[in-house]
């Protein structure tokens, strides 16, 4: 049974900073890409940034460029977004997805105010 657990999320002042986590089970977590996506009230669902299954290669849209990080542990089964400089327009849930499942967490409110 995949699982995808989002956490670390919060209400946080503009330029402040938050690390989520995204623990997973079910699937072998070392074999896939992840991602982190974003979804803002009224907006449509979003990918924020990825990561090859290695580690290696990461993948930023350009809103978040230069100011959020995407890691993963493979022995912990557990991807990261460090989020920095925040901004208002970060408001949103946050999810993690694994390759292009169609399996998603309960999502993680992350809360930016001006």
């Amino acid at each position: 049974q995949v699982q995808l657990v989002e956490s670390g999320g919060g209400l946080v002042q503009a330029g402040g900073s938050l690390r989520l986590s995204c623990a997973a089970s079910g699937f072998p977590f070392s074999s896939y890409a992840m991602g982190w996506y974003r979804q803002a009230p009224g907006k449509e669902r979003e990918v924020v940034a990825g990561i090859n299954s290695g580690g290696s290669t990461t993948y930023y849209a350009g809103s978040v460029k230069g100011r959020f990080t995407i890691s993963r542990d493979n022995a912990k089964n557990t991807v990261y977004l460090q989020m920095d400089s925040l901004k208002p327009e970060d408001t949103a849930v946050y999810y993690c997805r694994y390759g292009n499942s169609g399996y998603w967490g309960q999502g993680t409110q992350v809360t930016v105010s001006s």
